[in-house]
């Protein structure tokens, strides 16, 4: 896996109306085999969800760091990412549930 040189994408200081939009665009521009990183405050589970819904089998996600206070994860693109991408799951970031953390604004 190769790691984009602008790593990592501190999604902390991306206003949330537009986090996932703006990995969604970087993602969409990453050739098969390379990766990008981001750093959060929390376990971005609901866009892992999202990526998972929209690109079913295009992106790999590694999780680098962990918790408790800091995730950083990487986003790789495989050989399918152009084939896979589907319409936009209509439950959005997937994290309005209690305990969820929404990042998509909605």
């Amino acid at each position: 896996m190769e790691i984009s040189r602008f790593e990592p994408l501190d999604v902390r200081t991306i206003p949330p109306t537009v986090r996932h939009a703006t990995i969604f665009g970087i993602i969409e521009q990453l050739q098969p085999g390379t990766a990008f990183c981001i750093v959060n405050d929390h376990d971005p589970v609901p866009l892992r969800r999202q990526i998972e819904a929209r690109y079913p089998g295009a992106y790999v996600w590694t999780y680098i760091v962990e918790g408790p206070h800091l995730w950083q994860v990487a986003i790789e693109r495989t050989d399918h990412a152009a084939d896979h991408r589907t319409e936009e799951p209509s439950d959005g970031c997937g994290g309005h549930g209690e305990g969820n953390h929404c990042t998509c604004g909605s």
